[in-house]
């Protein structure tokens, strides 16, 4: 692996974007070695009070980071019903089934039907469930 000689200091790392070049040209990253190199530059300059021109190459040098590994070590995330999440929401809040049916002003038999999937949620009632949690309606419509 090629080692790149990082200043020690935040007063040592380049000021101009041409020196920063010259440290550590930004290309494509096609392995675990450039990969590292990169991580080694964006972490010298991370924390730092940097200038528009290191700001641009900070920028340049950790998008290039975040496309190898976006393409190599991609984040596998599962996508959660809306009747999960609202779970999830009422258990934060300390609330249950019978909590849910009053927020909807509706008879309590209603929550935990809405939570078993029994029953679906009208828009009024996500209406309420937005403003009561400070939520977007489109997490309750998956």
């Amino acid at each position: 692996m090629k080692s790149i000689k990082k200043p020690r200091a935040s007063q040592e790392i380049p000021k101009k974007y041409e020196e920063l070049v010259k440290l550590f040209m930004p290309r494509p990253i096609h392995d675990k070695v450039e990969l590292s190199n990169a991580t080694e530059i964006a972490d010298m300059l991370a924390g730092h009070d940097l200038n528009p021109e290191q700001e641009d190459y900070y920028d340049l040098v950790t998008d290039l980071i975040d496309g190898y590994e976006s393409e190599h070590h991609p984040i596998r995330t599962r996508k959660f019903s809306g009747i999960e999440i609202l779970r999830y929401l009422l258990d934060e809040n300390g609330m249950n089934a019978t909590d849910l049916a009053r927020l909807l002003h509706c008879d309590r038999t209603l929550g935990p039907k809405i939570l078993s999937g029994e029953r679906q949620l009208t828009a009024n009632h996500i209406k309420i469930l937005c403003v009561r949690f400070k939520a977007s309606a489109d997490l309750f419509l998956r």
